[in-house]
C-alpha cells in the first residue's frame, strides 16, 4: 500500500505538459470524503479554492442520485453531478434525471435468470431511477438497516416484479463469497453489461456495457472545450479505473483498491487524511 510519503509537494500548473489544468473529477466515497461520510474543512476550502480559479469540478460517485442531497448540504450546489457510476446525471437544484443510460428491461430479465442459476444465494437490487428495489428479507438477509440495504423506501419483493422497466443498475449481493468472484459473476454476464464494484467483492453493480464515469464527465465538459487532458481526476476503487486512465492526470488515495494503485499517475494521502485536498492546494500554489 502506498503511503502519504510518496505525495509530490511541486506544484501543478498542468497535467500532461500540453496546458493547464481545467477541471477536477471527483469521486466521493472512499475520495473526497473520510471515512465516516464527512467532508473535512480543509477538503472543502481545497475545493471552494480551485473553483474560485475558474477550474469546473465535477462529483462523479457510484452512489445513486436519492444518496446526493447529503452532498449538496455538505459542499454545496456544485451543479450536474454523475450518478451511479455514470449511469445518470443529476441536477440537485431541480432534483431530477438530466442524462440516464439503462439495462434493459429484456437484459435485466436475462441477467437475472441467468445469475440466479449460476449463483442461487445471490440476492438482487435494481436502481431504477430515484427508486431502489430487491428481494433481502425473501432470501433471508436481514431486513432493511442492516447488512448494506440501510435504505430508505426500499421496496422488498421478488426481483422479477420489478423488472418491467430499465435500471440504471442490477446489484448483485454475495455475502461470503470468495476473492475472484465479480470476474465470474462477469463471465456470466458477458457484453450485456458492465460489473463493477465500489465496496467489496460481495456487493457488485452491473450497468448498461457503455456505462462508466470518464464517459459521463467526459460528455459533461465536452461543451466547454475541456478535454481529457485538461483533467484532474481522483478515486479508490474499480469504479474509478475507466475515470484515472482517461484523465491527464489520475490519482488514487492512499487507501486505494490495488487496480487504482497500479494504474494511477500519482498517490496522494489517504481520505482521511485530506489527500484530495494535497493535491488541490498544489493547483492553487501552481497558480
Amino acid at each position: 500500500m502506498h503511503s502519504a510519503s510518496n505525495v509530490s509537494i511541486e506544484p501543478i500548473d498542468a497535467v500532461d505538459g500540453s496546458g493547464e489544468v481545467r477541471a477536477v473529477a471527483t469521486d466521493l466515497d472512499g475520495t473526497l470524503l473520510r471515512s465516516d461520510g464527512t467532508l473535512s474543512d480543509r477538503t472543502r476550502s481545497a475545493v471552494l479554492g480551485v473553483e474560485d480559479l475558474g477550474l469546473r469540478v465535477v462529483i462523479a460517485t457510484g452512489r445513486p442520485p436519492r444518496w446526493i442531497a447529503p452532498i449538496v448540504e455538505q459542499l454545496g450546489e456544485r451543479g450536474l453531478v454523475v450518478c451511479a457510476n455514470g449511469a445518470a446525471v443529476y441536477d440537485p437544484e431541480r432534483h431530477e434525471l438530466v442524462r440516464r443510460t439503462e439495462l434493459s428491461p429484456d437484459v435485466l430479465v436475462e441477467l437475472v435468470d441467468e445469475l440466479l442459476d449460476a449463483f442461487p444465494h445471490a440476492v438482487m437490487g435494481v436502481e431504477q431511477g430515484f427508486d431502489f428495489a430487491a428481494d433481502v428479507t425473501i432470501r433471508g438477509l436481514p431486513s432493511p438497516g442492516g447488512d448494506g440495504w440501510n435504505v430508505p423506501g426500499l421496496q422488498i419483493g421478488p426481483i422479477r416484479d420489478f423488472l418491467g422497466v430499465g435500471a440504471l443498475k442490477l446489484i448483485v449481493r454475495l455475502p461470503g463469497a470468495a476473492p475472484g468472484i465479480a470476474q465470474a459473476v462477469a463471465s456470466v454476464v458477458g457484453a450485456r453489461g458492465a460489473v463493477t464494484h465500489s465496496v467489496d467483492e460481495t456487493f457488485l453493480e452491473i450497468s448498461h456495457p457503455q456505462v462508466h464515469k470518464a464517459a459521463a464527465v467526459e460528455s459533461l465538459l465536452i461543451d466547454s472545450g475541456i478535454a481529457a487532458g485538461d483533467v484532474v481526476a481522483f478515486g479508490d476503487m474499480p469504479n474509478d479505473l475507466e475515470l484515472l486512465r482517461w484523465a491527464g492526470r489520475g490519482v488514487a488515495v492512499a487507501n486505494a483498491h490495488p487496480s487504482l494503485l497500479g494504474v494511477a499517475d500519482e498517490v496522494t494521502a489517504s481520505n482521511d487524511d485530506d489527500g484530495v485536498a494535497m493535491v488541490l492546494e498544489r493547483l492553487l500554489l501552481g497558480h
